[in-house]
């Protein structure tokens, strides 16, 4: 796999420079389940445009990663997501990170590509970068910190690999349809909207 490596706990001080110097990075996040309150965090992935892919190992128990806060809270570099809302819950809950700014690759999906209801991760690498990714790891047991195996790791891989192709052709789309500037009005909402999903809120829009 090229440019990839397996971290520990934190990202190194020469790591940290690096994703540093980047105008955006894409960041995902691999879990016990979908519940922050209930499932720890057990790996971040981060890649840079480089193609650079650093897996973080979060331990059980680990409350703090001080460098990759400093990255993913740096205003001048976009962190790139896919489905922002759940890794923004996760990431605060678990290690007080405050992620910002964002973009969120399932929120322009779905302000662009209004001709689909497909907006996973899956789909959308299918189409606009005509790779069909393995899902196959998806649900399965990222605790195992020790012993993930080399189909996890790729599974975790892939998962950031594309985020920063998509994020430019859908900024091109939204650009197109003049829907950029509600998509970013959307990501700036996504801290609020994390803040209401981690007190349980259902929706408070509702009637």
């Amino acid at each position: 796999m090229e440019d990839f490596q397996v971290s520990d706990h934190d990202l190194s001080d020469l790591a940290l420079s690096e994703y540093l110097q980047a105008e955006a990075i894409a960041v995902d996040t691999e879990t016990m389940g979908l519940l922050p309150q209930r499932d720890r965090l057990c790996l971040v992935q981060l890649c840079n445009p480089e193609g650079k892919v650093t897996a973080l190992k979060i331990a059980k128990g680990q409350t703090d990663a001080p460098n990759l806060k400093r990255l993913l809270e740096a205003k001048n570099v976009v962190k790139v997501f896919h489905f922002a809302r759940f890794d923004l819950a996760t990431l605060r809950y678990s290690l007080g990170i405050q992620v910002q700014p964002v973009f969120c690759t399932k929120i322009a999906s779905k302000l662009a590509r209004t001709y689909t209801q497909r907006h996973g991760l899956k789909d959308l690498v299918q189409e606009l970068e005509q790779v069909e990714l393995d899902k196959s790891a998806q649900s399965s047991d990222w605790g195992n910190a020790a012993n993930l195996t080399a189909k996890q790791l790729s599974y975790a891989a892939n998962d950031v690999r594309y985020l920063l192709n998509l994020r430019q052709t859908l900024i091109e789309m939204l650009v197109r349809e003049e829907r950029l500037e509600i998509a970013k009005e959307c990501f700036e909402c996504l801290p609020t909207i994390v803040s209401l999903d981690l007190l349980q809120f259902k929706d408070v829009f509702e009637h």
